[in-house]
């Protein structure tokens, strides 16, 4: 970086918390606090879901997957593709709650003042993970465009993640969520150019690199591209990660991403409860989501070009994650125009515009359902401000914390996702079931927290013998496929690349820990064989496998699918379990499943079913077992669900008003007439909405497939 791009980093970082200062004066209360006012339009609404959605760590992984695997890596986050319709629904529950926090819709719904205090401990946990990945993520990427990994002798990590939470809490706390909202709308149009500005400069490099500037332009690019890189590597339903990311398996995942994403605490402002109306509440939820999938498209076609043009690049070789940093330092930085710091700045913005709205989120729950419910319900408005400021100032140092102490960030990070299956259950249910009751709530929370989560790891604590015990020690079989084809630019450059750092891997035992599997010895159109191997995985323990005695293979199956040579390899031998117990794989071996023919992906999808569908069953086994919540609380809540918001506040509180003096005013709607199933009929809007984003998630599909078709 030269002095212009530290000049354009300072920039940005003064305009965030120039903006927190600003919308500092325009909070009076709580509701300006951490609702906005409620007034915010369809623009930054729209801006404010695509920020919190679009975290730091998703375009340098898709990077990752894309580089490694080709195109079809670019589902490891399109998958969510699939439930952005959903949100054109859901978008209006949000905005007719008309509450401050999800923590005060639990209350309202089970009249459980201590199943929001449950629900803050959830949400400050889930956060504190998130945020200390983010920052994790963000001070690595930062390495390559930097230049350095010390400052001031100080390891730069030490110097970053505290930069970093210093500006969010300088402008998060400050200001508030309407703060938050105007510094997304700056950070998501940082985020767009993140994802679309290597794209046009890394084809003019490639161009100017292995082709000839005078003659050729942007567009033949595009054709040295295909020229370099394998045709497989172009595949969005095939190719090196079509077995990482099967048919079932994005399914799956898309299900629980509906499933737990709904519960997740941001959700309540930028899932609409903040918007004007319902319509700026789901057309900013659904617009900010389908903005969020375009820039992945970007991601992915960034990723491929890098790999045409830094395949022999021995950091990016160690290391795939510095994708972005090389890429912007190698194709940015001869530019010297300033876009190395633009680019640093954009990955900042990528984690700021999240960690902004899951501060204030968190701040409004332990300030109206721990603060408020159980420490001084009669508080002034200045007094549940301060105590909002001070939580948003501790979850962003606690997440900082955690982010510099060197524990396993990535673990908690995967426990905070599988953490809303507790609350997703009692909130579908309750959204459209009379019956499910504050007891049965409790008892499905204890059991899911229990079966999931407590019992894993205590289980081989309690009963060591578990973790040699030969029917829970099992791998699944290895798939080996070779498939033979000529050898490419990028080929080349990787084995050059590989061979060299095996060299210094040789004198350099911490570079040995870091080098990858070899790739094929190759030269330009000569034939190579490419491996892609799938499965191998333990089944039954999260941490694999260690072998104590016996070890050895046997070759279970080989066949010929046209150019692929397909071999199933077993490992046979007496191991040890390490980490916890995958407990639900238990059922499937009781049934009979042989899991041992399972790839990985298929492994990770049935581990999905039992966690998404046994909080429902017992919940709902539990309802019918234990007694409803008051009729007078829930005629309230329905109707209240049911009443559509009015822009004007005066206005709305009277339509409410006479939906509480009439709760059956809506009961000709229902679809199941006389039942405790509260759904309702849709109207031609929500019908028509729902197709059209259908249409949409058809169309990215498509643009992308376009896409990685030209020049071919």
């Amino acid at each position: 970086m030269i002095w212009i791009d530290y000049v354009v980093l300072f920039a940005y970082f003064i305009g965030m918390v120039a903006i927190g200062i600003w919308s500092m004066r325009r909070v009076h209360g709580q509701e300006d606090y951490f609702m906005g006012g409620r007034g915010f339009g369809k623009l930054l609404q729209t801006f404010a879901a695509f920020g919190a959605g679009t975290g730091a760590h998703e375009p340098v992984n898709v990077g990752r997957t894309a580089w490694t695997s080709g195109l079809s890596g670019v589902w490891s986050a399109l998958m969510w593709l699939f439930v952005t319709p959903v949100y054109w629904i859901v978008g209006v529950w949000y905005r007719r709650m008309r509450h401050l926090t999800l923590g005060d819709w639990f209350v309202e719904r089970y009249e459980s003042p201590a199943m929001g205090v449950a629900y803050t401990l959830f949400a400050i946990a889930f956060y504190m993970a998130y945020l200390s990945t983010m920052l994790s993520a963000i001070s690595a990427f930062s390495v390559p465009l930097l230049g350095v990994d010390q400052l001031l002798g100080i390891p730069i990590e030490m110097v970053l993640v505290p930069a970093l939470a210093i500006v969010v809490i300088l402008y998060g706390v400050l200001g508030g969520l309407r703060a938050a909202y105007y510094t997304d709308l700056v950070q998501g149009i940082f985020i767009i150019l993140l994802s679309v500005l290597l794209i046009p400069t890394g084809l003019r490099a490639l161009v100017e690199q292995f082709g000839d500037p005078q003659t050729m332009g942007i567009g033949d690019g595009f054709r040295i591209l295909h020229q370099r890189v394998a045709p497989d590597y172009f595949n969005l339903f095939g190719g090196p990660a079509a077995g990482e990311f099967p048919w079932h398996y994005i399914v799956a995942l898309s299900v629980l991403g509906l499933v737990g994403i709904v519960v997740q605490p941001h959700f309540i402002a930028t899932g609409g409860g903040s918007a004007k109306s319902e319509d700026e509440a789901r057309v900013g939820l659904v617009v900010g989501n389908f903005l969020k999938r375009l820039c992945t498209v970007g991601w992915a076609m960034t990723a491929l070009i890098a790999l045409a043009l830094l395949a022999g690049n021995h950091e990016i070789a160690l290391d795939p994650d510095r994708v972005w940093g090389v890429a912007a330092r190698e194709v940015l930085g001869p530019m010297k125009l300033g876009l190395v710091g633009l680019m640093l700045a954009c990955l900042m913005a990528a984690m700021m515009s999240s960690a902004d709205a899951y501060m204030i989120v968190t701040s409004g729950l332990v300030t109206r359902n721990v603060y408020a419910a159980y420490v001084d319900a009669d508080a002034d408005e200045k007094t549940y401000v301060l105590v909002g400021r001070i939580t948003g100032l501790i979850v962003v140092v606690g997440a900082a914390a955690v982010a510099l102490w060197k524990a396993d960030v990535f673990g908690q990070f995967k426990m905070a996702l599988e953490l809303p299956i507790l609350f997703a259950a009692p909130f579908w249910l309750g959204m459209c079931w009379r019956r499910a009751n504050r007891t049965a709530v409790w008892w499905t929370m204890l059991a899911t927290l229990a079966i999931f989560f407590v019992l894993p790891p205590l289980l081989p604590t309690v009963i060591p013998s578990l973790r040699t015990s030969p029917t829970l020690t099992q791998k699944s079989d290895l798939t080996i496929t070779a498939i033979d084809r000529p050898a490419t630019a990028a080929d080349v450059a990787r084995y050059e690349a590989w061979r060299a750092l095996k060299e210094q891997a040789d004198r350099n035992p911490e570079l040995a820990e870091k080098l990858g599997t070899q790739p094929p010895a190759a030269q330009i159109g000569q034939p190579i064989t490419v491996e892609m191997r799938s499965g191998g995985a333990s089944i039954f323990w999260s941490g694999g496998l260690e072998p104590i005695a016996g070890g050895r293979t046997e070759i279970v199956e080989q066949r010929q699918e046209g150019n692929r040579r397909i071999t199933v390899v077993r490992e046979v031998g007496q191991f040890r379990g390490l980490g916890s117990l995958n407990i639900e794989f238990l059922g499937y071996q009781w049934l009979g499943v042989d899991l041992t023919r399972c790839s990985r992906a298929t492994l990770e999808t049935l581990r999905l079913p039992p966690r998404v569908l046994t909080p429902f069953l017992i919940l709902i086994v539990f309802s019918f077992l234990t007694p409803r919540n008051r009729q007078e609380a829930l005629d309230r809540f329905y109707v209240k669900m049911k009443t559509e918001v009015l822009p004007d506040p005066e206005a709305d509180r009277q339509e409410l008003a006479r939906s509480y003096a009439d709760p059956h005013r809506f009961d000709h709607r229902k679809l199941f007439p006389d039942s405790d199933v509260e759904l309702v009929r849709p109207r031609a809007k929500d019908v028509i909405g729902f197709i059209v984003c259908i249409g949409v998630c058809v169309a990215i599909i498509g643009l992308l497939a376009w896409l990685a078709q030209i020049g071919a």
